[in-house]
């Protein structure tokens, strides 16, 4: 008989929780549902700050078995940087691994310093925050070299493993001074049902995430302006939870555009089977961001055989293949972005554009979660059991 594993205790440590929608959430929620189905017990640390929006969550509950802790923010740096107190309620916790998420975060450096006091193993997902310069403020810039510089080395070898959801983040840590032995490259997945449930033909254009500036959806609806000429019916379905003020500015640039018959906004969907028939019901699937690490809702689409178009930056180009699993389009262009869309909609091309399908259906097959959990179960049990 299979001897079973020991009971273990795991917390993760992330700025946002459910019910936000997010990569980073995304990942700990299938590592959390994961290592539930083995029989451990999984507590979630975050603040109370559901993203994208003004509202808070209640400071305590239990989702789906995640016990989730939420704190209050005492102050806040933008979207993403945040400052919370959670020292006392995981140190009483206890857990036998700490599970921090990305990387130059001081809700990461707080995890560590528990971890130490607990003498506790702790990983670090970094979460590949090494975007463009050109994306970030000065400030932003300055403030991500000075801690690169004189704190990334030595917060980043306490560590017992530091996990990397890409591989072109690699390089990065590398030159911080990290050792590639305490890298593992652990990319995020996809559940199961996107390679069970039965495939459907779809038709119209389809973008699926935040309602986000750093989506760049202004040149997607350019394009689609573009395309309508052609085709005077495509629809494009914005799905997703939105910024208020964004969105507004969205809606004007449409309605100059003569576009509000062709560009449909569809609130978040959180239900996994509704979110795979919203897939299925497009045939294109187009991520225009000015910046991705790893974007999940490319590999969904991709699992689902859809045509995928996306914007040239480092996360989607290291999913896609060119014109072999997809399109990479120069970001910003709108142009370019419209002729590729009309390729993709011109029916005499259906033999070229069903073998991309099929490449792209293969190529996420390498994330399935099953596969990709089974590695990092192997490493969380050699160190959480020391």
């Amino acid at each position: 008989m299979k001897k079973q594993n020991k009971k273990l205790k795991i917390a993760f440590v992330c700025i946002y929780s459910y019910p936000s929608i997010c990569g980073v959430w995304s990942r700990v929620y299938s590592l959390s549902q994961m290592l539930i189905e083995k029989g451990h017990e999984v507590h979630v640390f975050s603040t109370n700050v559901i993203k994208g929006t003004d509202k808070e969550s209640c400071d305590f509950e239990i989702h789906e078995k995640i016990n989730i802790h939420r704190f209050k923010p005492y102050f806040s740096f933008g979207e993403n940087l945040k400052f919370w107190n959670f020292f006392s309620q995981l140190k009483e916790l206890n857990p036998d691994i700490i599970i921090a998420e990305v990387y130059r975060h001081p809700h990461t450096a707080l995890a560590l310093k528990v971890a130490k006091k607990l003498k506790k193993p702790i990983f670090l997902t970094t979460h590949a925050p090494f975007v463009e310069p050109e994306l970030r403020s000065r400030l932003g810039n300055f403030l991500s070299n000075f801690y690169d510089k004189f704190y990334g080395r030595r917060t980043l070898s306490r560590f017992e493993k530091i996990l990397t959801i890409t591989k072109w983040e690699l390089p990065f840590l590398q030159k911080i001074g990290i050792d590639k032995k305490k890298l593992v490259y652990i990319p995020n997945g996809i559940p199961k049902e996107f390679f069970t449930i039965k495939k459907k033909e779809g038709h119209g254009l389809l973008f699926l995430g935040r309602i986000a500036p750093v989506k760049n959806l202004e040149t997607l609806i350019a394009a689609v302006a573009i395309v309508s000429k052609k085709y005077p019916l495509i629809e494009l379905k914005l799905v997703g939870p939105a910024e208020q003020d964004y969105k507004e500015k969205l809606e004007s640039m449409i309605k100059t555009l003569n576009l509000q018959n062709n560009i449909q906004f569809i609130p978040a969907i959180y239900d996994l089977k509704k979110k795979i028939n919203m897939i299925d019901k497009s045939a294109i699937f187009i991520l225009p961001s000015k910046r991705e690490a790893m974007p999940q809702s490319l590999i969904e689409t991709m699992a689902r055989r859809k045509i995928v178009i996306a914007s040239n930056n480092k996360g989607a180009s290291e999913i896609i293949n060119n014109k072999k699993s997809g399109f990479i389009f120069s970001t910003y262009n709108s142009e370019r972005l419209a002729e590729l869309l009309l390729f993709c909609l011109d029916k005499r091309n259906k033999s070229r554009l069903d073998k991309i399908r099929e490449q792209a259906f293969l190529k996420s097959t390498n994330f399935k979660w099953k596969t990709i959990f089974e590695e990092f179960y192997k490493l969380f049990l050699k160190y959480a059991k020391k």
